[in-house]
């Protein structure tokens, strides 16, 4: 298990201030939508110049048709993120084209497709899908596995049964991770770290309980000191 911290602050000069904080850490840092549409390639350039060890997922959740998915997925590659991610919706064809695409690159990026949305609860889920998250979930975890990407972004909760539906190596990372049971805020589907190991969560993504934390440093050093236990 690694630990991915969310980058969501309001501001470059706060996200990076909080990555300096933790440099000295051997952590992923995740750059969601609001970052990188505000910061640019320049803020992925930051980071590694804090810490060039620091691995970077670029969560920008690629959902177009396969041929566009696949120039933007090889654009990602070229920024030398570590990993980025699709929507599992857009179907195996783009699946297949993305990762055609990517796999003349040497040290490509990992791949991981979108399941369901944490901020999903079963209701809203079924009115879009037409089926609930658990079936779902495991229908596009196939297809991505047989597709030949990575691993998929889902809940905990489906993380053990997606393994078991693909591979025990199919890479599962997880948001909505409140670590010691703080606060949901607006996901629906949360979990603690006890239950990520559990559900062979591998890499659980926590954002508020450290970024809002008054001592972020000291916060992250209690979830690794839990990871490294298990």
């Amino acid at each position: 298990m690694e630990l991915c911290v969310a980058l969501d602050l309001p501001s470059a000069e706060e996200n990076l201030a909080l990555s300096e904080s933790l440099k000295s850490y051997n952590v992923w840092m995740k750059v969601g939508f609001r970052a990188y549409i505000r910061d640019g390639k320049k803020f992925i350039e930051d980071l590694k110049a804090i810490n060039p060890d620091f691995k970077i997922f670029l969560d920008l959740k690629l959902y177009d048709i396969p041929n566009t998915m696949a120039d933007a997925a090889e654009e990602i590659a070229k920024l030398g993120v570590d990993m980025f991610n699709i929507h599992a919706s857009a179907g195996p064809v783009a699946m297949k084209t993305v990762m055609d695409r990517l796999n003349g690159y040497e040290n490509r990026p990992l791949v991981l497709a979108v399941t369901a949305l944490t901020s999903f609860d079963e209701t809203n889920f079924t009115l879009v899908y037409e089926k609930g998250i658990d079936e779902k979930a495991e229908q596009f975890a196939k297809m991505s596995y047989e597709n030949g990407l990575d691993g998929v972004v889902c809940s905990t909760f489906e993380s053990r049964t997606i393994k078991n539906a693909t591979s025990e190596t199919f890479l599962t990372l997880c948001p909505g991770i409140r670590p010691f049971g703080e606060d949901s805020g607006d996901q629906k589907r949360v979990a603690t770290l006890e239950l990520a190991n559990k559900e062979g969560v591998d890499y659980p993504v926590i954002g508020r309980p450290i970024y809002k934390n008054n001592d972020p440093q000291a916060k992250v050093e209690e979830i690794l000191k839990v990871i490294s236990t298990f």
